[in-house]
C-alpha cells in the first residue's frame, strides 16, 4: 500500500512536470530576425562635374542616378516595452549608375548599394494589426565596379504595418526613405590613377518598398 501511494503521487505530478518544458518553449522572447525583400526607387539623383585626366573639373555638369531595382536584406532586433523595438538593418541593392547627359552614354557603371543602419520602431497596436513608424541612422556604402567604395552617413524614416500570424511569426510591409549625405566638397569613385567626378550635390535620396517575415524567438 505504501508503494502504491508513492506511485500515485509520482503519477499525479508527472503531467505537470512534463508540461514545464513545453510551456517554456511556447513563451515568446524579446529577440527577432526579419528577412525582407522589395524594390528601391526614386533614382537617387545628384549633380556631378566630370573630371579630366589630371583630376581637374570640366564644364561637363550632369545628373546621375541609381537605377531602380530590387533589393533584399534583414533586420535583427530586440523588442521594447513602448511598444516598439530597436534594431540593426542591412539592405543590399544591385543596380547601375546612369546619366541623362547628351555627351555620355546612359550606362556609367554597375553599382552595389548597401544600407547599414541602427534604428527604432514605435507601434500603435490594434489587436493583431500593428501599424508603426520607424527611424534609423547609419551608413550607405556605394560599391561600383573597378572604382573605390564610397561610405557616407545616411538617415532613414518610414512607416508600415505588421500582422501577427502567431506569437512567433508576423508579416510586415513598409515604405522607407533614405537620405545619404554625399558632401559636395569631395571627389567620388576613384581608383589608383584617377577619379571620375566631383560632386556638386549634398544629398542623395532613395525610397524602398519592403515585404518581409518577422520571426521572434
Amino acid at each position: 500500500m505504501k508503494y502504491a501511494n508513492r506511485l500515485f503521487v509520482i503519477a499525479s505530478l508527472l503531467p505537470a512536470t512534463l508540461a514545464l518544458p513545453l510551456e517554456a518553449k511556447t513563451e515568446k522572447t524579446d529577440m527577432f530576425i526579419a528577412p525582407f525583400g522589395g524594390y528601391s526607387f526614386g533614382g537617387g539623383q545628384f549633380e556631378i562635374n566630370q573630371l579630366d585626366d589630371n583630376n581637374q573639373e570640366t564644364d561637363n555638369t550632369q545628373e546621375i542616378g541609381v537605377e531602380e531595382s530590387s533589393h533584399y536584406g534583414f533586420i535583427l532586433g530586440i523588442n521594447t516595452n513602448d511598444p516598439g523595438n530597436m534594431y540593426l538593418l542591412y539592405s543590399r541593392q544591385s543596380s547601375e549608375l546612369k546619366s541623362g547627359g547628351l555627351f555620355t552614354p546612359d550606362f556609367l557603371t554597375s553599382l552595389d548599394l548597401d544600407y547599414i543602419h541602427l534604428g527604432g520602431t514605435l507601434y500603435f497596436p490594434s489587436g493583431d494589426l500593428l501599424p508603426y513608424i520607424t527611424a534609423s541612422a547609419g551608413v550607405t556604402r556605394m560599391m561600383p565596379d573597378d572604382w573605390s567604395t564610397e561610405t557616407r552617413f545616411s538617415m532613414g524614416i518610414g512607416g508600415g504595418v505588421e500582422y501577427n500570424l502567431t506569437s512567433n511569426f508576423a508579416l510586415f510591409a513598409d515604405i522607407r526613405g533614405y537620405a545619404t549625405f554625399i558632401n559636395s566638397d569631395n571627389t567620388l569613385f576613384c581608383n589608383e590613377n584617377e577619379c571620375l567626378w566631383h560632386v556638386t550635390s549634398d544629398l542623395m535620396w532613395q525610397a524602398q518598398a519592403n515585404l518581409g517575415l518577422k520571426v521572434s524567438f
